[in-house]
């Protein structure tokens, strides 16, 4: 894919529009004319990740012009113009040079476009031109290819989209080194993949083996080669976060401990640049305060105390600054691998029933509403797996009643005939008391802030698995019970 299509950037560029007025000495100053909008407010935009924010706003006046102006330099990266019903019009490059003039015809884009003062834009006309050519030419041909029917038209076809592609990466690396620092080689570089040599090993009569591992050795290697994380540019770019994102989903082992190396490896290098160093640690505390994968919540862990709770994010607002902090200390309690906190409950009959006591080679909690209608849903399944398979294995299911009040819970008990259960819940008094004391309660012990939620601990009480589904939690027990009926 080409930058092109990736950034669906500017396309053609004339002649500079002139205005009066001196600029300001520092800072930026962006003049544009926007034909036909008169008397209309119109916005300069750039990308954050994956989100589209507002740098700055102007209203045109009768010769449909105005200036974008600021004491303070922009940050480097991909803007936009958008019009006065927000929508995204054609977008440009701002780096070093941000003192630069543009007009346009909205009835003609991205055709009337013009730029003045803009090396970077007027390099990448050359190329969006370029490219916009070639890839014309690669559209006709594969339409070609696919009506002919001898094999050596097909080779003659396929030999010239070949040689038009590599036309296109032999202008791309003319511009890398014909402006080595500019943003344009940067988005570049951000976009390239390496490239895996054949396997050495394959090669070796001593070994006689192929490493099978070589490619994503090689590839994890230099996935971020001639990639910068203090070049604060890439944070208003729309194709580092993609970048980001493929790494830690392809390339990085999903356990917290190897997420945490890798975060940490990245945040140690962007820790000379403030931009940098907020956008990394906005992406790793958004991507795992709340986890696609169960045990990943320990890397947000691992990010609060690490970073967060010793001063290094007070770019976060309060409010955000107290939700996490509420997050954290919910999670810390429960992270894969630690105890579980004991629950002080009594069962139907008011006897004290608490969660220490269960002996059991592994104990299913579940923390259930019988008012939830996902619960109503769940439960009814939840118990007829562990009739037939769990109980069997002598494993324990330790009900706690989270809402819904006592008859409600009593009654779907007795519908549902939900026996051989733990079935518990917390007094009022032992709420209190607890609430009194300054502790904890159990809702923030296991995070259960919505029903239903199932946890699994061992014998000893540590936790194995949570928030999992109970098919998901069945094939956890099942791969437990294998294994230890291999032993």
């Amino acid at each position: 894919m080409s930058l092109t299509t990736s950034l669906c950037l500017l396309q053609a560029f004339a002649s500079p529009a002139a205005f009066d007025g001196p600029p300001p000495q520092n800072g930026y100053d962006i003049r544009l004319t926007l034909k036909p909008y008169k008397n209309s407010k119109v916005y300069l935009g750039y990308y954050y990740g994956k989100i589209k924010a507002v740098a700055d706003s102007i209203t045109l006046d009768e010769n449909s012009s105005g200036r974008f102006t600021g004491k303070e330099k922009l940050t480097g990266g991909v803007y936009f113009i958008v019009s006065p019903s927000r929508s995204i019009l054609f977008e440009l490059l701002i780096d070093s040079q941000q003192h630069f003039s543009l007009s346009a015809d909205t009835l003609n884009l991205p055709g009337s476009v013009t730029f003045t003062g803009s090396t970077d834009n007027i390099v990448f006309q050359q190329y969006t031109l370029f490219t916009n050519k070639k890839g014309s030419e690669i559209v006709a041909s594969q339409k070609e290819l696919a009506t002919v029917h001898n094999k050596q038209d097909s080779v003659r076809i396929r030999e010239k989209i070949k040689k038009l592609n590599e036309d296109i990466q032999q202008y791309r690396h003319q511009i890398m080194r014909q402006h080595p620092g500019s943003l344009l080689t940067a988005l570049f570089y951000t976009m390239k993949e390496p490239v895996v040599p054949p396997d050495p090993k394959s090669k070796s009569p001593a070994s006689g083996k192929i490493d099978s591992l070589f490619p994503y050795h090689y590839f994890k290697a230099h996935y971020w080669d001639s990639i910068s994380f203090t070049d604060d540019r890439l944070t208003r770019t729309p194709v580092f976060e993609p970048r980001l994102d493929k790494y830690f989903k392809d390339l990085v082992y999903p356990q917290a401990d190897s997420i945490e190396r890798e975060a940490d490896m990245m945040l140690l290098q962007a820790r000379v640049n403030k931009t940098m160093f907020q956008y990394l640690l906005v992406y790793f505390v958004q991507k795992y305060v709340n986890p696609e994968y169960m045990g990943q919540d320990a890397v947000f862990v691992h990010l609060f105390e690490k970073y967060i709770n010793t001063g290094q994010a007070e770019f976060f607002t309060e409010k955000y600054r107290q939700y996490l902090n509420n997050r954290a200390y919910s999670l810390m309690a429960n992270l894969i691998g630690q105890p579980a906190a004991n629950l002080e409950m009594v069962d139907t009959a008011g006897k004290p029933q608490p969660l220490y006591a269960v002996q059991a080679p592994y104990i299913v909690i579940c923390f259930w509403d019988a008012t939830c209608g996902h619960c109503k849903e769940l439960v009814p399944k939840l118990d007829s797996i562990f009739q037939a398979k769990w109980k069997q294995e002598g494993v324990k299911l330790y009900g706690v009643m989270v809402d819904g009040g006592q008859e409600a819970w009593l009654q779907f008990i007795k519908d549902h005939n939900l026996k051989d259960w733990m079935h518990v819940y917390e007094t009022k008094a032992h709420q209190d008391s607890t609430e009194a004391a300054g502790q904890a309660g159990y809702r923030q012990l296991y995070d259960v802030y919505q029903t239903p939620i199932l946890y699994l601990l061992d014998k000893d009480k540590r936790i194995v698995a949570k928030k999992l589904s109970y098919q998901q939690l069945d094939e956890v027990l099942n791969l437990k019970f294998q294994h230890e009926k291999s032993r």
